[in-house]
């Protein structure tokens, strides 16, 4: 495995019913196209051998001797597919007849696993052909001469890969055998199924994908029977599906006529990683039973090429789908609107002091601020913005902090902070021309001394503003405004941000369509700080992303260090994926490079943050989320960032 990736497959073959010999064609003819694609873990429908529906033909021994003999063919076809195959099949076993998957590598049979939990119910009969596994009593089968291992409690390993088997039914129950696989070290789960379609049925179906994935923190790849299955009853869609972590990556077509298949990249690593971070996933581990490791075997598994079949947002933090999305900031905008609520309803407080710049972060802050006072019912003229126009103020950003709060109805202020500034360089002995970063903190100092000092002559509370990519790069002036009394923004990243901010425009909370257009035209303004002085048009002369590099990359940068625990290759190269036609190679990598640094280097701002409220999986709040001493090295980090850059080097 390269970064902890593996392809797997599910694969959802046509099927006549009783054809044994046709069946396993069909069988090998789709594992040979998944396995020349790259997947090394192929899972196909529950009874693929000889058709889930064969009724009481499972009691015939012209069946089942076929089924056996067409299973020693497709072991034998099998021999050159370099992967795990599992394929379902009915056996018999010292009287009885399993329903049984079993799992095949380069020829050989590595293990059987008998279905636990047979439906017998509504429109299945299982129990009336087939035996539990908890009534097995043998450790091995004998097919055509062949010994084969035979238990439920098998794990297929590959390195750091362990595959667990399930049947169907057993997703469907309380406990499902793949939850106790799962304690005990399985992290890829195969469903060989037969479930049939019904009105609402696919929905729950794939709840329970989902949740099961999720819950054992594993990757869960399931095939269910397809076109031709017997209709006399029931119809089978064909169902081919790739969850990982509680999401579905890959899905093939339903109610396909020829075969179908979902096939991804799963990333075992990033598995292994959520489990070590929910630490109360290992203290389960006493409840699984004793499971037997049986050992894949694998050609060279070849380098990552760059293709990667499995999605890769460029965006982490902003879902793709609009109506997810849509969703998501309105979930975001109550927790942040209960959060700063409760707050002002513990001190009994209804005031509230804001730096408004016109700025993206400013602004969410005062749109949450203006929500919450609505729902305490709280006078909005208790919200006191205050614009403090300085050297580097534009027009633009000047006049969209004015619009917006007349339009909110909050009390303004406007404060100049020119003099005041010009008064402290004079006292420290610093040229006002030399834009250092003496220059530029003596500003935000004093914005947030005047913010500090109206909040007390008003009884009021200084609302924070910073957002949570500043804060991962320490982009903010220590005791300026990195501090407040409730940083409402503080577990927002920047990407995120301006989806808030339009969400307010485009859902009806703005009052007319001028203020709508004030917050749409805030969202395309530049992020800047603007403590340098604007050109000589009054245009933003200073940029955030011009000095310390696009946002988008940091936020990429940022979640899959924090959410997803990745190496600085790893991440890299998927971001290389992900912008690839947008940002070079070496223009990533100087930003990872930066981004590592100035994580490290400023810790000791976060030790420090004012309370907020969390509202997504990556918070750096150094009471819960984050914990890192301030004097931590980067060392090892940016070491293998130089050697990315001796290798990028070498490849020119």
């Amino acid at each position: 495995m390269y970064f902890g990736l593996m392809r797997v497959a599910a694969i959802v073959p046509k099927v006549k019913v009783a054809d044994c010999d046709y069946n396993a064609l069909q069988i090998i003819e789709e594992a040979t196209k998944a396995a020349n694609e790259g997947a090394r873990v192929i899972v196909t429908p529950e009874l693929g051998i000889t058709g889930y529906t064969c009724g009481d033909l499972f009691h015939q021994s012209t069946l089942l001797d076929a089924a056996e003999c067409a299973l020693i063919e497709l072991m034998e076809d099998s021999a050159d597919i370099d992967a795990l195959l599992v394929v379902g099949a009915p056996l018999r076993c010292r009287g009885a007849v399993y329903n049984c998957a079993v799992a095949i590598n380069k020829g050989n049979i590595l293990g059987i696993v008998p279905k636990t939990y047979l439906p017998n119910y509504k429109e299945f009969y299982e129990k009336r052909w087939f035996a539990s596994a908890t009534v097995l009593d043998a450790d091995y089968v004998d097919l055509c001469g062949i010994k084969a291992r035979i238990s439920p409690t098998l794990l297929f390993t590959y390195s750091d890969m362990k595959v667990a088997i399930e049947l169907c039914e057993d997703l469907w129950t309380p406990v499902p055998p793949a939850s106790l696989a799962a304690i005990a070290g399985a992290n890829v789960i195969l469903n060989l199924s037969a479930s049939n379609e019904l009105i609402g049925k696919h929905g729950y179906l794939m709840s329970l994908i989902k949740q099961q994935s999720a819950r054992c923190r594993a990757a869960y790849v399931y095939a269910s029977s397809g076109y031709g299955e017997s209709t006399t009853d029931l119809v089978f869609a064909g169902n081919a599906v790739v969850a990982e972590d509680g999401r579905v990556i890959a899905e093939g077509e339903r109610f396909s006529t020829e075969g179908t298949r979902a096939i991804a990249d799963i990333d075992i690593q990033m598995l292994n990683n959520e489990r070590i971070t929910a630490t109360s996933f290992a203290d389960s581990k006493c409840l699984a039973p004793e499971y037997e490791e049986i050992e894949i075997s694998y050609g060279p598994l070849k380098p990552f090429d760059g293709v990667l079949m499995r999605p890769i947002s460029r965006h982490p933090f902003v879902p793709s789908d609009e109506q997810i999305l849509n969703d998501r900031c309105e979930e975001i905008i109550n927790i942040q609107v209960a959060g700063l609520m409760r707050r002002l309803d513990h001190i009994h407080c209804n005031s509230l002091v804001v730096g408004v710049s016109g700025g993206l972060d400013s602004t969410l802050a005062l749109l949450v601020a203006a929500k919450a006072f609505d729902r305490l019912k709280l006078d909005r003229s208790g919200i006191i913005g205050i614009t403090m126009p300085g050297f580097g103020t534009s027009d633009r950003t000047y006049n969209n902090a004015l619009t917006l709060m007349r339009a909110l109805g909050v009390t303004i202020k406007e404060i100049s902070i020119v003099d005041a500034v010009k008064q402290h360089f004079a006292d420290i002995d610093h040229d006002i021309n030399n834009h250092n970063i003496t220059y530029e903190n003596s500003q935000a100092r004093e914005r947030t001394q005047i913010l500090m000092d109206y909040s007390n002559k008003c009884g009021g509370i200084v609302l924070g503003t910073g957002d949570l990519s500043e804060l991962a790069l320490g982009w903010a002036t220590y005791n300026g405004d990195h501090m407040s009394m409730y940083g409402v923004n503080a577990s927002i990243p920047k990407t995120l941000v301006k989806y808030l901010v339009r969400w307010f425009a485009l859902t009806g909370f703005a009052s007319d369509k001028a203020t709508s257009d004030t917050l749409l035209d805030i969202v395309d303004t530049p992020i800047s700080p603007e403590l340098i002085p604007a050109d000589e048009k009054g245009n933003i002369k200073q940029k955030t992303e011009d000095l310390v590099g696009p946002y988008e990359l940091h936020d990429f940068f940022l979640f899959h260090m924090i959410r997803l625990g990745f190496s600085p290759e790893k991440i890299f190269t998927l971001c290389a994926i992900a912008y690839e036609g947008i940002y070079d190679k070496p223009f990533i990598l100087r930003w990872l490079r930066e981004f590592y640094r100035r994580f490290f280097q400023q810790q000791f701002k976060r030790s420090c943050l004012p309370d907020g409220p969390k509202v997504g999986s990556v918070s750096l709040s150094p009471r819960g989320d984050w914990r890192m001493p301030s004097d931590a090295s980067a060392a090892l980090w940016l070491a293998e960032c130089d050697m990315i850059a001796v290798r990028l080097k070498s490849e020119k």
